[in-house]
């Protein structure tokens, strides 16, 4: 089971900048607004994410409030990747508390 982090642990890992943020949320959602540099993770494109991403990069998976990232985070550990975390609160609180770190299309 994938590790949860909380959102400074979050902002930490993006400052860093060592990590892979994914986002999981709907297409419309990512387009109006999503961290700088975040990949857009959906049905249509998992198989060549999981393709090109190294199994070794530091995954961060956020969704609109923490929830719907974990089950994801699970499965792409369980897909091979070694360090994947969930971020508690998600898109929502990151939104609110720092963002400077948005990239914000709407």
């Amino acid at each position: 089971m994938a590790t949860r982090i909380s959102p400074d642990e979050g902002k930490t890992r993006f400052e860093q900048g060592d990590a892979l943020f994914v986002d999981i949320r709907d297409p419309a959602s990512f387009a109006a607004g999503h961290l700088r540099g975040a990949v857009h993770l959906t049905q249509a494109n998992v198989e060549p994410f999981l393709a090109d991403t190294a199994p070794e990069k530091p995954l961060v998976i956020y969704c609109y409030h923490g929830n719907s990232s974990q089950g994801a985070a699970d499965w792409l550990a369980e897909q091979g990747f070694s360090d994947v975390v969930s971020l508690d609160g998600g898109y929502e609180v990151l939104r609110q508390r720092f963002p400077e770190l948005l990239e914000e299309m709407a």
